[in-house]
């Protein structure tokens, strides 16, 4: 009993850092599908809003409201030039105890570059 009691606030401290680490790397994965599509429909022509929204649509299951997207060149895209999307969104940490050691929201960002058709 008592040598449970000393293991289980390591192995939950270890589980819960474990959520908290699949949630971040969730994240990462579908902002880098995002900007991946936003770059691809980006190289074949499409507006910045279209961009924008294919990028949103692409990671639906994060909120919308704290996705940034990034064009560069925002306007004037020609063939053969580049188009880099930059896609970032901020993670604010569920558990109390990553909560205190990670104050500020942890921020993933993807950034793909693609060549204009």
């Amino acid at each position: 009993m008592v040598e449970s009691a000393l293991v289980l606030p390591i192995i939950l401290l270890l589980l819960l850092g474990m959520v908290e680490l699949g949630r971040v790397s969730n994240a990462y994965l579908a902002v880098m599908h995002a900007a991946r599509h936003g770059a691809r429909y980006g190289a074949v022509g499409a507006t910045n809003d279209e961009i924008i929204s294919r990028v949103l649509s692409s990671a639906a299951h994060l909120d919308s409201t704290n996705l940034t997207v990034l064009i560069n060149p925002e306007s004037g895209r020609q063939s053969g030039q580049d188009i880099k999307v930059t896609v970032t969104y901020p993670i604010t940490m569920l558990t109390p105890l990553t909560g205190s050691i990670f104050t500020e929201p942890i921020t993933v960002r993807s950034d793909i570059t693609m060549l204009v058709e």
